[in-house]
């Protein structure tokens, strides 16, 4: 029952009411009237879902971002290994000892602004206030908390590095300084996969007659073992592959196991990045004289490639695999230049003064 009563040895006011869990819970007040006005408030909060526990604003936010982070079982083991190294080195040596309850906006957009000051980038700044904000979500649906004091915070401009564009003779040049593992570097820079989903592939998600892989998996090292998990977006998709390559890649599979990886190293086992790097494409990189080239910018390739062939950009998308055109346009939209201008010329065929009438046929 819910109720104001006067301690008799110190005289203070004491509001005593039950929270959700049905748990008696009381606060201390010098006057009945602030009693009564915050036990009033606490029992409107409760009928109407709004309650915070007084007591659990008081935890400490670096026990409370280790449980956090100790149940990100629904998250693929790469996204939460890396959040829980955010949690590791970024969130708890700052906030460890802070109760949930006192953290502000303003202490938030100070210790971006340390971050940034330490030489933090942008985009890893905006990941790490993600993950602190996730995790003040979870505390406001716990109701420890009545709102994110993340939310709103002033976060550096992401800067978007340029993709790097390979041309056809680029890609050849990569290709031959890269064997015994240009099969690969060709497939990565000719269809738009990503590493993982190149080193996930089996034999039986190709399809030699239609010339098509199927990615639905995809194959990371984490930590030294190995994580199999969906493509990135969760989704299956068919992506083609052009004829020449097809028919390198048949060559490649013949006599295999249908669960067998297309790709390997060269002992046989999954293709590691990190390996395969060191070992081939670092310095076959090198060796055609091609900068700071990553495998991922074989990606970029692919998708200019692709455009400069005549795709439109539903075909990239869906090739790229990307959640939607949006996203495709918003890395590659200088890439449809040509398109646009075509647009433009057309258009202006029917402003007026241009639009010449057909002549009627006489009898």
């Amino acid at each position: 029952m819910a109720q104001v009563t006067r301690n008799s040895r110190d005289g203070r006011w004491i509001a005593r009411w039950r929270d959700p869990a049905g748990h008696q819970r009381k606060k201390s007040f010098a006057r009945k009237v602030d009693a009564q006005r915050w036990l009033d408030q606490a029992l409107s909060d409760l009928h109407r879902g709004r309650y915070i526990d007084p007591v659990g604003a008081k935890a400490k936010m670096g026990d409370y971002a280790d449980r956090w982070a100790s149940g990100l079982a629904h998250l693929k083991v790469s996204t939460a290994t890396r959040y829980r190294g955010i949690v590791r080195v970024h969130i708890v040596p700052r906030w460890g000892t802070w109760p949930l309850g006192k953290i502000t906006l303003s202490d938030v957009n100070l210790w971006i602004a340390d971050l940034d000051a330490a030489g933090l980038r942008p985009g890893s700044v905006r990941q790490t206030h993600r993950v602190f904000s996730l995790i003040l979500d979870t505390a406001v649906a716990d109701g420890r908390i009545a709102r994110n004091p993340a939310a709103g915070a002033k976060l550096p401009r992401r800067v978007r590095n340029e993709p790097v564009f390979l041309t056809a003779q680029q890609v050849a040049e990569l290709a031959s300084a890269s064997k015994p593992q240009d099969l690969p570097v060709l497939t990565l820079a000719f269809t738009g996969l990503r590493f993982g989903e190149l080193a996930g592939l089996k034999v039986r998600r190709f399809d030699p007659v239609r010339r098509r892989l199927t990615v639905s998996e995809s194959v990371t090292e984490v930590g030294g073992r190995l994580t199999w998990s969906t493509p990135k977006t969760h989704q299956t998709r068919s992506v083609p592959v052009p004829r020449t390559l097809a028919t390198r890649i048949e060559e490649l599979v013949r006599g295999r196991n249908p669960d067998d990886p297309i790709f390997t190293a060269p002992d046989g086992g999954v293709l590691r990045l990190g390996n395969w790097r060191v070992r081939f494409f670092d310095p076959a990189r090198d060796a055609a004289g091609l900068g700071d080239l990553t495998p991922h910018d074989l990606r970029h390739t692919a998708a200019s490639l692709a455009i400069a062939s005549g795709a439109n950009v539903k075909a990239v998308q869906r090739m790229l695999g990307h959640a939607s055109a949006a996203m495709t346009l918003d890395v590659y939209a200088g890439l449809f230049g040509d398109d646009l201008d075509a647009v433009a010329e057309a258009l202006d065929s029917l402003m007026p003064g241009n639009v010449h009438p057909v002549a009627e046929e006489s009898d």
